[in-house]
C-alpha cells in the first residue's frame, strides 16, 4: 500500500513542479519582453530543475553482505530476476558492484572502474549470459593475476533490469550494492575484517542492508565473530538503523526431516542476533535457488538446465493427486508463479521497498516538494513587492528603497557575524579530530610495544612469568569493540589503511587483541627459550635463516590485521560523529541566517504594506552526498594529483604495515632485534598518520564551508531580488507613471495565477503528510 501511496505521491509532486515551472518560463519570458533583470527568476527556476531531477534520479541503495557460500550471489540473482551474477564458489565478489536498474529494452552491460581512471571500460554488452561469462573470465584473472602489485579495478557497475523495480518507476534509482565478501587467497580471519568494513559502510551509506546467512552455518564462528564485531559499543547505531537491517536465512531448501521446523531455526536465530544487539531482528526464511529458476521460468528465459534444476529440486512438492490416486506433477510453468511466492523473495523485496519508501523515499518527496513550495511563495513575494512597487507613490517608493540599502548592509554585518562564529567552532571541531589520530596512533604504538615487551619479559623470566589476559582492555573502563575479530592466520591490512585511517579519542581507549604475539610466536615454535646470561632479551638468536625469515613473516601476520581492524572501527566512529557534528553546524547556520532573513522580511512587509513569505533556508537531504562518498572523492584527487601506485590485493588489502623484520647474521647465528622491529612497525603507523591525519577533518571542514555559503546564497539571493526590484520599478515609475495601472492589473492576473499553483502545493502536502510514517 506503501509503495502506491508514494508512485502517486511521486507523480503528482513531478506534475506540479513541472507546471509550476512552465508557469515561470511564462512570467519570466513577459518580463524579458520588458526589457527587465529576471536573474532572480531564473534563479528559481533552477531550483526547481534541481529539485525534480534530484527527484527522478534518486539513488536508492540496498547493500547485500554475506559470509562465504551464503548463496549470496544467487539471492542477487533472484531479485534481479536473471542469472547474470557468477554464483561458483571460486568466484566470489572480489570488488564492490553495484547492480543499477534500468528500464526494460535497455541493453545491459558490465562496466569496470579503475583507480586513476576517470571513464570505465566495459567488460561485456548484451544478455545476462553473455554477461556472467565475461564477467567469471575476468574475475579470475583479477584472481589470478601473476604480479601482486597489478592494477585491480575499484568496482564493477552491472546496468540491467531488476524485475522487482518493473512496476515502480518512482524507484528508478535502486540500486544493489554487492559487497565484496572473502577471498580464497586469504586467510579466514581477513574474512572478519572484511565483511565487518563492508557492513559498516554499508550501515552508513544504504538504505536497507540485508545479511544473508546459510540455513546450513548460520551458527559458523565466522558469523559470530563478523556480528560481534559490528554490534559491540554501537547500540545506539543498532537502535537507529532499526527497521532497515534485514536477516535472509537463505537455502531453506536444503532442511531435511531431522532438521528442526523453519520456524523455530528462525526463533533460535532471532535470539542469537538480539544477544548479538539487534533489536528485534527481522528474519526471512528463503530459497533464493527456487526463486530464481522460478523468475526464470515465468519469463521464458530458463535454460533447459535450468528447468531440469527447478523440476529436480522443487517441483515435487507441488505435486497433486489425481482421482486414480497418482502423484502428477504440474509442468514447470504452470507452477511457477506460486514457486516465487513460496520462495520468500517476494515478502523481501516488498519489506525492502516499504522501508525505502518509509524513509528516504518519503523524505525525498517532502525535501523536494518544500523546495517547490519556497520557489511558489518566492515568486508570490517578488510579485506583492512589484504591486506594491507601483501603488506606492515615487517620492515614498524612493525614501523604502535608501532605506532597504541600510538594512541590506545591516544584514550583511549580521551575517559575517555568524560566518566568524561558525568558522570558530569549525576550528575547534578540526583541532579535535586531529587530536583523535594522534592520540590513536600513540595507542598503537602503545599497544605493538607492549606486546614486544612482552615477549622479553617472558624470556627474562625463564617463562616462569605469568601471561596477563590476551582478552583484557587495555585502557580499562571501556566495553571491548572488537570482542572475538581475529584468529590465528589473521590477513594483511586493508586498503583503508591506506586511504583513510581515522582516529577518535573514544576508541583508542579500547584496544584488546584475542590472542598475545607472545602466544602466537610460541605455538609456532619461535621462541627459543630463555637467553643467555646478561644477553639482550629482546634479541632472538636462531641457528638457521629459516627461522629468522619466518619471525618476520608471523610479527607481520599478527600486526597488520589489528591495526587493520583498529582503523575501521576508528573511521566509521569518526565518520560519525562527523556527520552529526555537521548536522549540528547546519542547524546553527540554518537558525541564525533564518532569523537575520525573517528581520528583513518583517521590515519589507510593514514598510511596503504587502504580504511578505518568509524565504526559508534549506539544506534539503538530496543535496548532501554524505562523508563517506566525499572522503572516496577527496582520495581520487589525491590521488590524480600524486599518480601514486598502491601495492594492492583482491580491491580491500594492502600490505601497508608490513615492515622488514631486521635480522643480523653473527657467526652463524641470525639475531632478530624485536626494538628495531618495534620501531619500524611505529614507523609505519607514523607514516600512515601523517599521509592520512586530518582527512575527514578536512572533508568535514569543506563541507561546512559548502553549507555556510549555501545559506548565504540563499539570503543572498533573497536580499539581492529586493533591491533590483524596488530600484527596477523606481526606475521605470519615473519613465512610465501612466502605465502603473496596467501593470498592476497584469500583476494581479499573474498572481491569481500561481495562487492556483500554491492550493496544489497545499493540497498535495495534506496528501503527502496523511501517510507521513511515524
Amino acid at each position: 500500500m506503501l509503495s502506491q501511496h508514494f508512485q502517486q505521491a511521486h507523480a503528482e509532486i513531478v506534475t506540479v513542479g513541472e507546471n509550476l515551472l512552465q508557469f515561470l518560463k511564462e512570467f519570466r519570458q513577459q518580463r524579458l519582453t520588458e526589457g527587465d533583470d529576471t536573474q532572480s527568476l531564473e534563479n528559481v527556476e533552477s531550483d526547481i530543475v534541481k529539485a525534480i531531477k534530484a527527484l527522478k534520479a534518486q539513488k536508492y541503495e540496498v547493500a547485500v553482505v554475506a559470509p562465504m557460500k551464503a548463496g549470496k550471489s544467487t539471492f542477487l540473482n533472484a531479485i534481479i530476476g536473471a542469472d547474470v551474477l557468477a554464483s561458483e564458489s571460486a568466484a566470489c565478489t572480489i570488488c564492490r558492484t553495484d547492480v543499477q536498474h534500468i528500464s526494460q529494452g535497455s541493453t545491459p552491460s558490465l562496466l569496470e572502474y579503475k583507480q586513476d581512471r576517470t571513464h570505465p571500460s566495459v567488460v561485456s554488452e548484451g544478455n545476462a549470459t553473455e554477461i556472467q561469462e565475461k564477467f567469471l573470465e575476468r574475475t579470475r584473472q583479477i584472481r589470478d593475476r601473476k604480479r601482486p602489485d597489478e592494477r585491480i579495478p575499484e568496482r564493477f557497475k552491472l546496468k540491467h533490469p531488476i524485475e522487482a523495480i518493473g512496476d515502480l518507476p518512482s524507484l528508478s534509482g535502486f540500486t544493489l550494492i554487492d559487497t565484496p565478501g572473502p577471498n580464497e587467497w586469504e586467510s579466514a580471519s581477513s574474512e572478519v575484517s572484511t565483511l565487518k568494513q563492508a557492513s559498516l559502510e554499508a550501515l552508513r551509506t544504504c538504505k536497507a542492508v540485508l545479511f544473508v546467512l546459510n540455513y546450513r552455518s548460520y551458527k559458523d564462528n565466522a558469523v559470530d565473530e563478523l556480528f560481534a564485531s559490528i554490534t559491540k559499543n554501537r547500540q545506539e547505531l543498532l537502535q537507529e538503523s532499526k527497521g532497515r537491517i534485514y536477516f535472509i536465512l537463505n537455502q531453506v531448501d536444503l532442511k531435511s526431516e531431522k532438521d528442526p521446523e523453519i520456524s523455530e531455526t528462525i526463533r533460535q536465530l532471532k535470539q542469537d542476533l538480539d544477544r548479538f544487539g539487534f533489536p528485534d531482528p527481522v528474519v526471512f526464511p528463503v530459497s533464493a535457488l527456487q526463486g530464481l529458476l522460478a523468475k526464470l521460468i515465468q519469463q521464458d528465459r530458463a535454460t533447459e538446465k535450468q528447468v531440469k534444476d527447478f523440476k529436480k529440486f522443487f517441483s515435487a512438492q507441488y505435486s497433486e493427486e489425481n482421482e486414480d490416486g497418482d502423484m502428477i506433477i504440474p509442468a514447470p510453468k504452470k507452477i511457477a508463479s506460486q514457486a516465487v511466492r513460496d520462495s520468500g523473495i517476494l515478502d523481501v523485496q516488498e519489506a525492502v521497498f516499504q522501508t525505502i519508501v518509509q524513509t528516504a523515499g518519503w523524505n525525498l518527496l517532502s525535501d523536494v516538494l518544500s523546495q517547490l513550495d519556497r520557489s511558489a511563495k518566492s515568486t508570490e513575494t517578488t510579485l506583492n513587492v512589484q504591486i506594491a512597487g507601483w501603488q506606492l507613490k515615487v517620492d515614498e517608493l524612493r525614501e523604502k528603497v535608501d532605506e532597504y540599502k541600510k538594512r541590506r548592509a545591516s544584514a550583511r554585518d549580521k551575517i559575517d557575524v555568524v560566518r566568524a562564529a561558525v568558522s570558530a567552532q569549525k576550528d575547534r571541531l578540526m583541532e579535535g579530530f586531529g587530536a583523535g589520530v594522534d592520540t590513536f596512533a600513540e595507542a598503537a604504538k602503545e599497544k605493538i610495544q607492549e606486546q614486544i615487551d612482552l615477549i622479553a619479559e617472558t624470556r627474562s623470566s625463564g617463562g616462569a612469568k605469568q601471561l596477563p589476559n590476551s582478552d583484557t582492555n587495555l585502557f580499562g573502563g571501556d566495553e571491548n569493540f572488537w570482542g572475538r575479530l581475529f584468529r590465528e592466520g589473521v590477513g594483511i591490512a586493508g586498503e583503508l589503511l591506506e586511504l583513510i585511517p581515522q582516529a577518535g579519542r573514544q576508541l583508542s581507549k579500547a584496544f584488546r587483541v584475542s590472542v598475545s604475539l607472545f602466544e602466537r610466536m610460541n605455538g609456532d615454535g619461535l621462541i627459543p627459550g630463555s637467553p643467555r646470561e646478561n644477553s639482550d632479551p629482546y634479541i632472538i638468536e636462531y641457528s638457521n635463516k629459516a627461522d629468522a625469515q619466518r619471525i618476520a613473516l608471523t610479527i607481520n601476520d599478527y600486526c597488520a590485521p589489528y591495526i587493520q581492524s583498529w582503523w575501521v572501527d576508528v573511521q566509521d566512529r569518526l565518520i560519525r560523529q562527523g556527520e552529526k557534528t555537521r548536522e549540528n553546524l547546519v542547524i546553527k547556520i540554518q537558525n541564525d541566517i533564518q532569523g537575520i532573513s525573517d528581520e528583513l522580511s518583517e521590515y519589507l512587509g510593514e514598510s511596503l504594506q504587502a504580504k511578505i513569505n518568509i524565504n526559508p533556508i534549506q539544506f534539503p537531504e538530496f543535496e548532501f552526498q554524505g562523508l563517506d562518498e566525499m572522503i572516496f572523492k577527496q582520495q581520487e584527487i589525491i590521488q590524480k594529483a600524486t599518480k601514486r601506485e598502491k601495492r594492492t590485493k583482491c580491491c580491500s588489502s594492502n600490505e601497508v604495515y608490513y615492515v622488514d623484520v631486521p635480522f643480523e647474521e653473527k657467526d652463524t647465528v641470525f639475531a632478530v632485534d624485536l626494538r628495531e622491529t618495534a620501531e619500524k612497525i611505529k614507523v609505519k603507523i607514523n607514516e600512515q598518520v601523517e599521509r592520512n591525519k586530518g582527512l575527514l577533518a578536512r572533508v568535514v571542514q569543506k563541507q561546512v564551508d559548502a553549507d555556510f555559503a549555501n545559506a548565504e546564497k540563499q539570503i543572498s539571493e533573497y536580499m539581492s531580488k529586493f533591491q533590483i526590484e524596488l530600484e527596477r520599478i523606481l526606475s521605470e515609475r519615473d519613465k512610465k507613471q501612466e502605465e502603473a495601472p496596467l501593470m498592476i492589473e497584469l500583476l494581479k492576473g499573474y498572481s491569481q495565477r500561481l495562487e492556483r499553483h500554491l492550493q496544489t502545493l497545499n493540497q498535495t502536502r495534506v496528501t503527502l503528510d496523511e501517510w507521513k510514517p511515524r
